[in-house]
């Protein structure tokens, strides 16, 4: 029997509506995943 191993390959990032860094990423069976990142404001000077 064999077995399947997810090869994460990057296929991108994105701005979502709230601001938030959006990785995308994608292996060949079809399986996706996404990463958000919360991007603080810089302090006003």
């Amino acid at each position: 029997m064999s077995q399947h191993v997810h090869v994460r390959v990057q296929r991108g990032f994105a701005v979502s509506e709230q601001g938030e860094l959006v990785e995308e990423y994608a292996c060949r069976c079809g399986a996706s995943w996404s990463r958000a990142y919360h991007v603080r404001d810089p302090e006003p000077e």
